[in-house]
């Protein structure tokens, strides 16, 4: 565990972040070697099957996600308090509810599975392998609930190198099974599956067992739980406006995904890849993000608004540094990787232009992630929320739909005493599926600037859980 209120900012930050950026950088390689064993030993029709589950998975965890937001945050505040007692308090709160949810949204998943990819207008063959990858995914929901919520309790607490061991020792598990049930016992989209359960299930069994022998505040069993209805109604104040906006994210995917279906399986097989890719390029920014409002939480709980800023500061100048590297990578390099998944030419130009289109605004999403990780380690996720929620349904994805309209007629016309008057026309030429990629850096323009304004109010100031009567010394000096 690590206190974050001393030290220099910069270092603090760093040094605590970059467990962070690794440990997501090993997560992204469970979908690096899922999409690559898929794509390369199973087919297209299979990489698209995968691709397509994975928004219906986010829509399932979304809330999940939100909560664990919660009580990260409430966990940091009071960690940073030195209000041990409720440390322990929200640290079961928390695991009650995870056990709860995560079976809930199994059941949910798994009975809907089917109609939600006929919904999706998927191709019959596509349908199948997406309900067999789905189902068997969501059956180990459970662990994947437990391990992602015990490493977001450790990170509240400082401690940012323990999920990146166990991250390290899930994702090696994931790639020889994948390889093993794929390559040696010819089990297709099922064996990928349950090699994702296996090593989500084993690594939260052993973390449990390790924290509990290692650490003084986490000692996790089942008779022992006790659920506080006071810090759970405080993290649900933070958390659910983050689960709701995960859930606006997760829904938009879908229709995303609705609108990328319309141009054939190769075209959703790009996708599938390409948001792989895409999502590995904006790890860095995510990770010092999430350091971030770790780094917040500390310090406001702590009194210490001039570590605050000064974090800001900081994590803006790195995040610019880093986009700028990664761009540049994706740039070179973005067609050979598109390549290692799949040998479908098709598929691999149309990857090669989303990245193309969306590398070249690293930047503007890296700057609103790391605003919003100051909102959200503050306590206030309700802003960040609307703001996401305008962006994303009212930019991106109607953008999307109208960019990748091969022609769009506008025009007014009327009847006068059978005569036909043409008043006005034009019509619009799209990009075609260029289009929907084009939708993206519109929506986190949008984001950044509508979050940075909110920053400069400083309003998100007084959401925090706890309350100080009178400024630190610091703020006075």
């Amino acid at each position: 565990m690590k206190d974050l209120t001393t030290g220099n900012v910069a270092t603090r930050i760093l040094t605590f972040g970059w467990p962070f950026l690794f440990a997501n950088l090993f997560q992204q390689l469970y979908n690096f070697v899922d999409g690559w064993v898929v794509g390369k030993f199973i087919g297209t029709e299979a990489l698209a099957a995968v691709g397509a589950s994975f928004p219906v998975i986010f829509i399932l965890i979304s809330l999940l996600i939100g909560i664990s937001t919660g009580i990260t945050i409430v966990v940091s505040q009071f960690f940073g308090a030195k209000q041990f007692d409720n440390v322990i308090k929200a640290i079961n709160t928390f695991f009650v509810f995870i056990f709860i949810s995560s079976l809930v949204m199994s059941a949910l998943g798994i009975y809907f599975a089917r109609d939600i990819f006929v919904a999706l207008k998927l191709a019959p063959d596509v349908i199948d392998l997406a309900v067999d990858y789905l189902v068997i995914y969501l059956g180990g929901m459970i662990f994947m609930f437990g391990f992602y919520g015990t490493n977001a309790i450790l990170r509240g607490m400082g401690d940012s190198k323990t999920p990146l061991y166990f991250t390290i020792f899930s994702t090696i598990t994931n790639v020889v099974l994948d390889l093993v049930f794929v390559l040696y016992f010819d089990m297709g989209v099922k064996g990928v599956a349950y090699a994702s359960v296996i090593a989500q299930g084993l690594a939260f069994i052993i973390i449990t067992y390790v924290m509990n022998r290692n650490n003084n505040l986490i000692h996790f069993s089942f008779k022992n739980l006790k659920f506080d209805w006071d810090i759970f109604k405080k993290s649900i104040r933070i958390g659910l406006p983050t689960g709701m906006q995960q859930s606006f994210v997760a829904f938009g995917m879908v229709a995303i995904m609705g609108i990328v279906a319309d141009f054939g399986t190769e075209t959703v097989a790009a996708f599938s890849v390409a948001g792989r890719l895409d999502a590995l390029a904006s790890t860095p920014a995510m990770a010092l993000a999430a350091a971030l409002a770790a780094f917040v939480g500390q310090n406001i709980g702590a009194n210490k608004m001039n570590r605050v800023r000064q974090g800001f500061m900081v994590s803006l100048v790195i995040s610019a540094a880093m986009s700028l590297i990664v761009t540049a990578i994706v740039v070179l390099f973005g067609r050979p990787v598109m390549g290692f998944f799949t040998n479908d030419i098709q598929v691999i130009e149309i990857g090669y232009h989303y990245l193309l289109i969306v590398s070249s605004f690293y930047i503007v999403f890296s700057s609103m992630f790391i605003t919003h990780g100051v909102l959200r380690g503050a306590g206030d996720t309700f802003i960040p929320m609307i703001i996401t929620l305008l962006a994303l349904w009212v930019l991106r994805i109607p953008f999307s739909w109208f960019l990748s309209r091969e022609e769009i007629w506008f025009g007014l016309n009327f009847n006068l005493f059978g005569l036909q008057i043409d008043f006005y026309h034009f019509t619009f030429n799209g990009f075609g599926v260029d289009g929907i990629w084009w939708g993206i850096p519109l929506a986190w323009a949008f984001g950044f600037s509508a979050s940075y304004i909110y920053y400069r109010t400083g309003r998100w100031k007084t959401k925090s859980i706890i309350l100080h009567e009178e400024p630190a010394p610091e703020e006075i000096v």
